[in-house]
């Protein structure tokens, strides 16, 4: 029901609650700049001029451009809370999310969910949900959870639940899983993302047909138009490690645009405080040759219309007063930022009121007896199979090497370079503990330890010595979840995680300084990766390839089986 201020404001018939003058409105849908006027009022878009405003603003020239949307993100990897995230995106022109609670989820299921609504209620970022739609991610790993056909029911009748979040199990789609059918089935004619990477011909059209209309997984150009040419719409994504604008730019054209959108998917704290967001991503895109016009578009309407949100991403009447100030486009560069039609960010600051749900909502999530933990490998053969490490990305090696042996047992190798890796259940207090070998942290000493740890988020934990893995996990199960680096039995650095053992309660510059600490840390203990606790996370990832490790055991995951740790 529209307000009657609104509409006598829209008639001329009241005054406006903000009027903008002497701007240079970036039009969506004739593509096109053009000076003039726009008025606000109840929080919505009335017109282009008014008789009357309460509030006028002088733009002198400045640009005025809708508020960018996020297509697809985690939230949880940002490593902070709600709000705090919000602060952190808001000066950046970002002023919408499609957020898929995913991480969580595998953690605390329902509940989990019902966290991030709670915290994201009254946020000036408008954040919207798609229901998880893998818990567990897979059968190889013990997860906190299990999300059905009818926790996925119950998920889309929630407010701001728009449809099924990323259907990572594409094979099970395609082999017509009945499980993955009847989630799917209970989500048709809403939106449904996709996540299929490297998928092709029939298989993809299978895929497309039944249910999934989006991809955010492209990696090559050829793949994205022939997913694009399928009817899917494709999010270019420009998260921390995957980095996919610069291959898939070119797909983008004002022809394309409105199935051509952008994404981060995971954007670490750093990421966040050195980069920024979806500023970022549409400034490289413009740097990259994408014409101004095609780019905001791409990353405003026509996300807005992927999603069903037919009042958001535009600057008309009836669509909702969330715009950005930009000098220039080609900078592009955010100066203020409007939701609703109030000024949230100015200067690169968040000046709104940002209300904030604790970590004492959610409770400790680390049910681990660390006293009764053995990490100890008896020797069962001669070659092993090593995980190893592939500096930057997610994918692993399998590696066959002779482990060193002592007493019967497998001891690491510092000399090669060959550590001992563990995943510990967190969850449920099973006291699973797969052991398996990496090759490719480096340490001397020491170890490293984390909570996050995709996609169930298990303890993984490197070490050089059974003694201070021990201890890291011990630790871990006191902060409630974190991330640490262990020497000796003494902490060396650390990161609290209370919320779900995935995300701090503090501050987004002090969640930087300490992932600083953690890193240097681990590069004084030997570690030559420049992010080693992002490598550690997708160790326990048992959908990627090669080789990964869960609390269930070594995974093939070409195979998709559990496997002995030794071959002969």
């Amino acid at each position: 029901m529209i307000e009657e201020k609104v509409f006598a404001a829209a008639k001329g018939e009241g005054p406006a609650d903000l009027l903008f003058v002497n701007a240079r409105i970036v039009d969506v849908f004739s593509g096109e700049v053009r000076e003039g006027e726009l008025a606000v009022t109840g929080g919505v878009i009335t017109g282009f001029g008014a008789r009357e405003a309460k509030e006028v603003v002088d733009l002198d020239g400045k640009h005025l451009v809708p508020g960018l949307i996020d297509a697809h993100v985690h939230i949880e990897s940002s490593q902070v809370s709600p709000a705090e995230f919000a602060r952190a995106v808001l000066p950046h022109g970002t002023t919408c999310v499609i957020a898929d609670p995913h991480e969580i989820a595998n953690v605390l299921g329902l509940e989990g969910i019902r966290y991030m609504l709670r915290a994201t209620e009254g946020l000036p970022l408008r954040v919207f949900f798609m229901a998880p739609s893998c818990v567990p991610a897979s059968p190889l790993e013990t997860a906190g959870a299990t999300l059905s056909a009818e926790d996925i029911k119950e998920i889309l009748s929630w407010d701001r639940v728009l449809g099924l979040g990323e259907m990572m199990n594409f094979p099970g789609v395609i082999h017509r899983d009945p499980e993955v059918w009847e989630k799917l089935e209970v989500a048709r004619g809403r939106p449904i993302d996709g996540h299929a990477p490297g998928l092709s011909g029939s298989d993809l059209w299978a895929y497309v047909l039944a249910g999934p209309h989006t991809d955010h997984e492209c990696t090559a150009l050829e793949e994205a138009r022939e997913k694009l040419r399928a009817g899917m719409h494709i999010f270019i994504r420009e998260g921390t490690t995957a980095r996919n604008l610069s291959s898939l730019l070119s797909l983008l054209s004002a022809r394309t645009a409105p199935f051509v959108h952008f994404c981060t998917d995971d954007r670490h704290p750093e990421t966040l405080r050195s980069e920024g967001h979806m500023d970022d991503v549409v400034r490289k895109a413009i740097d990259g040759g994408a014409d101004p016009l095609v780019a905001i578009a791409a990353a405003t309407v026509h996300a807005a219309r992927a999603f069903g949100l037919a009042d958001l991403g535009a600057l008309a009447p009836g669509y909702r007063a969330d715009l950005l100030v930009v000098p220039d486009l080609s900078r592009f560069e955010v100066e203020q930022v409007y939701v609703g039609g109030k000024l949230v960010a100015e200067g690169g600051r968040c000046v709104a009121d940002v209300p904030e749900v604790g970590a004492s909502d959610v409770g400790s999530t680390v049910v681990v007896d660390a006293d009764s933990l053995a990490f100890r490998i008896p020797a069962e053969g001669k070659r092993a199979r090593v995980i190893g490490v592939v500096p930057g990305q997610v994918v692993t090696d399998e590696l066959l090497l002779e482990p060193e042996v002592a007493d019967g047992e497998v001891v690491p190798d510092i000399e090669r370079d060959i550590l001992k890796l563990a995943v510990v259940e967190r969850h449920r207090g099973t006291g699973n503990v797969g052991l398996g070998l990496v090759q490719g942290f480096g340490l001397k000493r020491g170890a490293l330890a984390s909570t996050v740890a995709h996609d169930s988020h298990n303890i993984v934990v490197v070490g050089a010595n059974d003694e201070d893995m021990k201890a890291t996990v011990a630790r871990l199960a006191e902060l409630g979840g974190g991330q640490v680096v262990v020497e000796g039995g003494k902490v060396l650095a650390e990161l609290p995680l209370p919320i779900a053992g995935l995300m701090s309660d503090l501050p987004l510059e002090e969640v930087v300084r300490r992932g600083e600490e953690l890193k240097r840390a681990a590069r004084e203990l030997g570690c030559g990766l420049s992010d080693p606790f992002m490598q550690l996370s997708f160790l326990a990832l048992p959908v990627i390839p090669k080789l990964k490790l869960t609390d269930l055991g070594l995974v093939d995951v070409e195979k998709f089986e559990v496997v002995p740790l030794f071959v002969d």
